[in-house]
């Protein structure tokens, strides 16, 4: 005899979250189980974790641990859910997510539809010409130290069914693996890597923060991507207030503000006269703001003007990237797999770092040509290991089939003199 499920879950949730977590890949998580090895019965997957949710019996497995470099050289730990848990989070996610996106704030713009780091650039790019001050803001360990009896209190305020709130609660609990097979229990947090975590992470900070500043603070603007915020002001003092409120507000919500990573920035250019000792610069979402000089519309004079630039981390990690592409040290193969290999990576960057202050960019992007030559010199022996004769190839090369690599379509072109 047919029973009705508890919870009302469609089974054409489940087959739509399903194919978003093929599309974005991912590895395995404790039971070992790959994206292929779970394609072989997919539907008998699908049906096992349906039937399951929709009776109120899903239980989720622990979470393994990995931990993952990062640019500052510390090591950033990412919690990886099995494919079945990632697709169950998926359909809660994108329940909830159409829920509380509405609320967010204009100017949050992690993990949100139609919303991008680069529009957040852009946003912070104008707003420092209008503000001469800003906070930048930084929140110690923000994803591992989430109180989860806050977090519930905003995620039971907005979750529609209560199986939404039931699965988020057993997922904040969730044990992590580590790499020596123990597991090691969860109090508070949310994993960096689950499906779940940035909506939730999102509207703990919309609570947090955003509503806060715009309670306290409606007349500054800020722009906040996941918990990386920065806040602007018309005056040092007012920066100075603002640190030490929101870190109190902060505080009382569980979290702590870094002290030595959050700084007062003053966003110096042409027409702002004082000497400021301190800070002029900081990094956001991959791009440095400074000082930089900038030629007006008529380009016949330069001015000194407050604009965002690749950083110097971001410059660091795509070097490492390249440095570690296998097929720059082979040369077994033509130059056209070479390019076939790298190009998306570097259309990827110019696409991302290309956008602002492009001059920077191709700065470094130049010095693949020389990766190139000691590539040729390994392929060519009649190059004679000479950089200069490898530089003198990669002209050629330019000249012949100028559109080959990406960074030439974008003008990081060999220098003439190689071209000859």
């Amino acid at each position: 005899m047919y029973r009705p499920k508890p919870y009302c879950i469609s089974r054409k949730s489940v087959q739509e979250a399903y194919l978003k977590i093929k599309a974005n890949k991912g590895a395995s998580g404790v039971d070992q189980m790959s994206m292929e090895m779970f394609d072989k019965e997919p539907q008998k997957h699908l049906y096992k974790l349906w039937n399951q949710m929709s009776s109120g019996s899903y239980m989720p497995p622990a979470i393994k641990l990995v931990e993952i470099p990062k640019k500052d050289g510390g090591k950033r730990p990412l919690g990886i859910p099995t494919i079945t848990d990632r697709i169950g989070q998926a359909v809660v996610a994108g329940q909830l997510g159409k829920v509380v996106d509405n609320l967010f704030h204009d100017d949050s713009y992690g993990y949100r539809p139609k919303k991008s780091a680069l529009q957040a650039v852009e946003k912070a790019r104008k707003r420092c010409w209008e503000y001469p001050w800003l906070l930048d803001v930084d929140i110690k360990g923000f994803f591992d130290n989430i109180p989860h009896e806050l977090l519930m209190l905003a995620v039971e305020k907005h979750a529609e069914e209560e199986w939404m709130v039931l699965y988020i609660k057993r997922w904040l609990v969730a044990p992590l693996q580590l790499e020596d097979g123990t597991t090691v229990p969860r109090t508070k947090g949310v994993p960096q890597g689950s499906v779940i975590g940035p909506v939730l992470s999102n509207l703990y900070l919309h609570y947090a923060m955003d509503m806060w500043l715009m309670n306290n603070y409606p007349t500054l603007a800020f722009e906040r991507y996941a918990d990386d915020a920065i806040i602007h002001c018309r005056s040092e003092e007012e920066a100075i207030r603002l640190k030490e409120l929101l870190g109190k507000r902060l505080q009382d919500c569980g979290l702590e503000m870094h002290e030595d990573k959050t700084k007062i920035v003053y966003c110096k250019d042409s027409n702002r006269r004082i000497k400021y000792p301190k800070t002029v610069s900081f990094d956001f979402l991959g791009y440095t703001f400074k000082p930089r000089q900038a030629q007006n519309k008529h380009r016949k004079e330069t001015f000194t003007c407050f604009l965002p630039g690749v950083s110097t981390k971001a410059l660091t990690a795509m070097n490492e990237k390249l440095n570690k592409m296998q097929i720059l040290r082979t040369p077994g193969v033509e130059i056209e797999a070479v390019a076939k290999t790298i190009n998306p990576v570097l259309q990827g960057w110019i696409n991302y770092y290309g956008k602002f202050y492009a001059t920077k960019l191709k700065e470094f992007l130049y010095r693949i040509n020389a990766k190139l030559a000691n590539w040729a010199i390994r392929k060519y022996k009649g190059l004679r290991a000479s950089i200069t004769q490898g530089m003198k190839w990669v002209g050629r090369l330019c000249k012949q089939k100028p559109n080959l690599f990406a960074h030439w379509v974008l003008g990081a072109k060999p220098k003439m003199a190689y071209i000859r």
